[in-house]
């Protein structure tokens, strides 16, 4: 029999990073030199987003055909990569609360697989990422450019941890780590729990309120917990029914 082992699925921005505005400008310049403007980012809510749907959102909210913009995501995601690797700053992101020792601290260990689940093109994903060193720890994920919406995901990572492992996981070995309402969606939508920490722009009702299965202010203590060895009371990872 195989021996035990449970597979961490984490999102990006809110989850391990913020990167604070800096990213904003660098995608509205982008989008305004292939589209000819950014659409209306002024209140629009990026949280839990898959970066093709916020591109499709602002800009067919602006008016332009479907069509048009799809086709020109290609060029849209290559100039942010670009610009991304070549303006982000460091000294104005931040490393959340207990990240760098919690994956210190699973990714040696030989009964847990981490991946990502982000709604991040991939590389913008681990250009954010690297900047704290932290891209080592991913062999593999699920990313913007593999769909839409983030709830089409979840096969995605599933399929890419069984190439990396050999492991088909069940729902009930797998954990979603989140900030927002969609990862607690994506989750729920496939019978797979999900812990939400308040560490992005959804505060703790929202999260409980979509149904994450615990919520945490910070990643911080929470290797032995994740890694299926010491539950804490309240800390339920197992699939809701």
């Amino acid at each position: 029999m195989a021996a035990a082992m449970r597979l961490l699925l984490f999102d990006v921005d809110g989850t391990l990073i913020r990167c604070g505005i800096q990213v904003r400008p660098i995608l509205s310049g982008v989008l305004t030199e292939v589209f000819g403007q950014a659409g209306e980012m002024d209140g629009f809510e990026f949280s839990g987003k898959t970066d093709q749907q916020i591109v499709l959102e602002l800009l067919c909210g602006a008016g332009l055909p479907r069509e048009r913009v799809r086709s020109g995501l290609a060029r849209v995601r290559e100039l942010y990569l670009e610009r991304l690797e070549a303006g982000l700053d460091r000294g104005r992101m931040q490393l959340l609360p207990g990240v760098e020792e919690l994956l210190g601290e699973l990714a040696p260990r030989r009964d847990v697989a981490l991946g990502l689940l982000t709604g991040n093109w991939e590389g913008g994903a681990r250009i954010k990422l690297s900047r704290f060193g932290l891209e080592r720890h991913f062999a593999f994920g699920a990313f913007g450019d593999d769909a839409v919406e983030r709830r089409e995901l979840l096969p995605v990572a599933l399929e890419r941890a069984f190439r990396a492992t050999g492991r088909r996981f069940a729902a009930e070995e797998t954990l979603i780590v989140g900030d927002s309402v969609r990862d607690v969606e994506c989750g729920r939508a496939h019978g797979v729990p999900v812990l939400g920490v308040t560490t992005g722009w959804t505060p703790a009702e929202g999260l409980a309120a979509a149904g994450a299965d615990r919520v945490v202010a910070s990643l911080a203590g929470l290797a032995a917990e994740l890694a299926g060895g010491t539950a804490a009371p309240g800390l339920h990872l197992h699939a809701r029914r």
